[in-house]
């Protein structure tokens, strides 16, 4: 039986479809940084994906059937995230704007991994795909206190849910936090190559502070 983070970590990954407050632990994670518009056809967010699962899964072979997490001896791949931002904008992101958009892609490394293991997946993956890795990189990211929700259908519908979650945020005594170092997340639970539009979900994180 593989450890899946999504059942194990559920207030992380598998939040209600109305917005809550919830604190989020540092964590290690594979990323690669980039800028653009994700719907172009060769856009660098689409290059970025391929490279991230590509190290993801050489660190998860390398160690299925060898190491035990909680009672489990292999683990499932956490979903793909998504730290994304533009230059000034402390509002969150504007989706009419896509190819002003600034992102950092991550997948969720597992506690047991360290920099040397992340390395070496590095180098074992560029040795055997003969492909450069070199925009991939070990981010340690501490997340601190967040308002979030699960969203449900088109990510162009995304505001309509972040409305709802800056409401509710500052019913509760807290303001918006977004700055150079915290930013518009997003985890997507669904394959959009193979799930409709509308029953995609992706929860939507942002990061707020307790009002003066």
């Amino acid at each position: 039986m593989a450890f899946d983070y999504k059942k194990e970590y559920k207030e992380f990954y598998m939040p209600k479809n109305k917005p809550s407050i919830v604190k989020i632990p540092k964590m290690n994670y594979i990323a690669v940084r980039g800028s653009g518009n994700p719907n172009d056809e060769s856009s660098e967010y689409k290059d970025s994906i391929g490279l991230l699962y590509a190290i993801a899964f050489t660190i998860k072979m390398s160690y299925k059937g060898t190491y035990k997490i909680d009672g489990y001896f292999e683990y499932v791949v956490p979903p793909l995230e998504g730290f994304w931002w533009q230059d000034g904008n402390k509002d969150g992101i504007d989706y009419k704007q896509k190819d002003k958009f600034n992102f950092i892609s991550i997948i969720r490394l597992p506690d047991f991994v360290t920099k040397s293991d992340f390395d070496w997946a590095i180098a074992e993956a560029t040795n055997k795909k003969k492909q450069d890795f070199s925009k991939v990189e070990f981010l340690t990211y501490d997340e601190g206190i967040c308002v979030q929700c699960m969203h449900i259908g088109s990510y162009d519908n995304e505001p309509e849910t972040i409305n709802l979650m800056h409401n509710y945020m500052i019913e509760n005594g807290y303001e918006l936090d977004i700055t150079d170092t915290r930013f518009h997340h997003e985890i997507y639970l669904s394959d959009p190559r193979r799930c409709v539009t509308d029953k995609l979900k992706t929860v939507v994180r942002h990061p707020i502070r307790k009002k003066e």
